[in-house]
């Protein structure tokens, strides 16, 4: 489908302790307003969860470790621990009385992919009907739809999206860092897809694509779409 990838230096992920923060080596105005757009999708499904940090390389002040704090409480999230083994970054977090966490050591079995637990959903749900334009779905689970998701309508879900019917709008699975959720449709030739922590945007030519039942999913890191009767 030519689908187009948008460049994503904020990754979220549900784990066992709560939601994990993790930002790439962008300028980091550009970052702050990346998480804002991100928590503002999905803060919904993270209020009263416990919050950690990880900054990748980025030599947090006590100032930056500030804003993104007063950014999380704007969500009614908190921040409860930074991930981090550089020492000035561990003694600015304690410095504002959070946790420092050591980053986890990275699987380096030859051949083999780690193994990574998906998070826990609450049920699924399912709606009859179409979404409209400005209407917005958003469910921690699973979503089914009986109906299709017109322009401007968007599907947020922490787990996957399945429409029986066609979907113009804007789609969102694995909210909650679920890169292997996946977006099933009768029709899909939507706006905009996000799958986890990954974005693609609608090609070009979308008014020629062939309608057919099909699953869009992550492989190799991108986004990609192959006939509903591949899975």
């Amino acid at each position: 489908m030519g689908w187009r990838m948008a460049e994503n230096q904020v990754m979220l992920k549900g784990t066992g302790e709560g939601l994990l923060i993790s930002l790439g080596d962008g300028e980091w105005q550009a970052l702050l307003t990346e998480l804002q757009s991100r928590l503002k999708d999905t803060a919904a499904f993270f209020r009263g969860a416990e919050v950690s940090l990880d900054p990748g390389t980025h030599l947090l002040t006590a100032e930056m470790l500030k804003t993104v704090m007063a950014l999380l409480r704007e969500h009614d999230i908190e921040l409860h621990a930074v991930v981090s083994a550089n020492e000035d970054v561990i003694s600015v977090a304690h410095g504002l009385g959070l946790r420092a966490q050591p980053p986890r050591p990275r699987p380096h079995r030859r051949g083999a992919k780690a193994e990574v637990k998906r998070p826990v959903l609450s049920e699924g749900i399912l709606l009859r009907g179409t979404v409209r334009s400005g209407q917005v779905v958003q469910h921690p689970g699973h979503v089914v739809i009986v109906g299709d998701v017109n322009p401007g309508g968007q599907v947020v879900a922490g787990g996957d999206v399945i429409v029986w019917g066609k979907v113009r709008g804007v789609v969102q699975a694995g909210a909650i860092g679920d890169d292997e959720a996946v977006v099933c449709a009768l029709n899909l030739a939507p706006a905009q897809l996000r799958i986890g922590n990954y974005i693609a945007r609608a090609p070009e030519e979308q008014a020629q694509h062939r309608a057919r039942p099909e699953v869009a999913y992550v492989k190799d890191g991108t986004i990609v779409v192959d006939s509903w009767e591949s899975i």
